[in-house]
């Protein structure tokens, strides 16, 4: 800026002084395109910011470990004895062990397909996983002669050094899906299951059999939903629309267009879930039994082609529907929120209460910071943007350390410490 100006001066006062110039002007500055860090060894950052005054906001250093060799990796869980379990889209399950990869993905995951954003999904562990070991996993199973996948949750039995046993699906939808879609699952504090289903998108040319935008108001289809099943797949009878004529019973709650993240909030027992917008409107939603959440009828998003109707959605140009929930939060521009994560463990006092969220197409990990009065979102902050990766999953681990896997070819597990942690 002071270059600029100081050029700007020398031009003015040499036309006022009626000095002829012969010498080109400078050439206008480009923009340097800065390349991403190495993720082959650990990184610092710090996570001060700037207030709305301009006023420095101080932060805790932190220290980013990254663990490569995966593919592409989708969710992760921990195990009780210290062990990470990691979902690939491709269809693998890898285990880290000791800070270490092990080259041998874990044998006994079914086929899937894995194309346009579908592959193997999520993954979690039964509440009682010390006593029955006992793993779900969410994949789209493969129609036979086609490209549509029919979204899938399994249950497995996990031994370490033998592999996956007694794999069977436990719940399949009826319909197929041609386009990208997620299957989030998370178990909630009453012992039940709870699975997302996305579908974000119209029906490709010439397609009549495969699930669309509109069915995530079609009480008759278990696509733009989330569901509630027991721990063997099968609807509760306690579900909010049991009994009712055309609708599924497995359904909780409706007009969802692609989640991305589900979270189990660890004082409310709240469903806490992320959604992708279609351009801009990405939102967190706090699901509620039988409530319809407005997609594709409204949405503070927009189509693709820019216009109502267009397509790609919402159907009506106000973001407000009568019997239709508001979002908990939206993003306008979008950044592809990923998964949530409420921060609740003693390593980083100063994120305590934080909510995290991967972005993926926003190349981050954004910090919501909650009001301690009412509980509601006063600042947002995008960090390692630095590194230019596409953050899939985020969770807190065990150890109280935050844990992030990254959505690239050559994916990373990136584990999140202080800095005055041991490196």
């Amino acid at each position: 800026m002071a270059y600029r100006l100081s050029v700007r001066l020398l031009t003015l006062l040499t036309v006022a002084m009626g000095i002829v110039q012969t010498s080109a002007a400078p050439a206008p500055q480009q923009e340097v395109a800065v390349e991403p860090p190495s993720l082959d060894r650990p990184l610092i950052f710090d996570s001060s910011t700037r207030g709305s005054g301009g006023t420095k906001i101080p932060g805790p250093k932190f220290r980013v470990v990254p663990l490569r060799g995966f593919s592409y990796p989708y969710a992760l869980a921990f195990l009780p004895d210290g062990g990470i379990l990691v979902t690939e889209r491709a269809g693998r399950l890898r285990i880290v062990r000791d800070g270490k990869l092990d080259p041998q993905p874990v044998a006994g995951i079914p086929e899937v397909v894995n194309t346009r954003q579908r592959g193997m999904n999520d993954l979690a562990l039964h509440p009682r996983f010390a006593e029955n070991h006992w793993i779900y996993f969410t994949y789209y199973k493969p129609v036979a002669g086609t490209t549509n996948a029919r979204a899938t949750l399994a249950r497995a039995r996990y031994d370490e050094g033998h592999g996956l046993s007694d794999v069977r699906d436990i719940f399949s939808t009826d319909s197929v899906v041609s386009g990208p879609s997620a299957a989030k699952i998370a178990f909630g504090g009453d012992g039940k299951i709870y699975l997302a289903i996305g579908i974000p998108i119209p029906r490709v040319a010439n397609d009549t059999v495969s699930a669309d935008v509109n069915d995530a108001q079609a009480p008759n289809s278990y696509y733009g939903k989330v569901l509630r099943l027991n721990d063997d797949g099968s609807a509760p009878k306690d579900n909010p629309f049991s009994g009712r004529p055309g609708y599924k019973p497995e359904i909780y709650a409706l007009g969802i267009r692609n989640a991305m993240g589900l979270y189990i909030h660890p004082d409310t027992s709240e469903l806490w879930e992320t959604e992708n917008g279609p351009q801009g409107g990405d939102e967190i939603n706090i699901i509620k039994a039988g409530k319809n959440y407005g997609w594709p009828v409204i949405s503070y998003g927009r189509a693709y082609t820019g216009e109502v109707s267009g397509g790609t959605g919402p159907a009506s140009a106000q973001p407000v529907a009568p019997n239709m929930e508001q979002p908990w939060l939206f993003w306008a521009p979008s950044i592809s929120t990923a998964a949530i994560t409420f921060y609740t463990g003693n390593r980083f006092p100063a994120w305590k209460g934080n909510i995290f969220v991967g972005g993926l197409v926003g190349t981050q990990l954004q910090r919501i910071v909650l009001s301690p009065t009412n509980g509601l979102p006063i600042r947002r902050q995008p960090m390692l943007t630095e590194l230019q990766q596409r953050i899939r999953e985020v969770k807190q681990g065990p150890d109280g350390l935050l844990y992030l896997l990254t959505d690239e070819e050559a994916g990373a597990l990136l584990r999140i410490e202080p800095l005055d942690a041991a490196p």
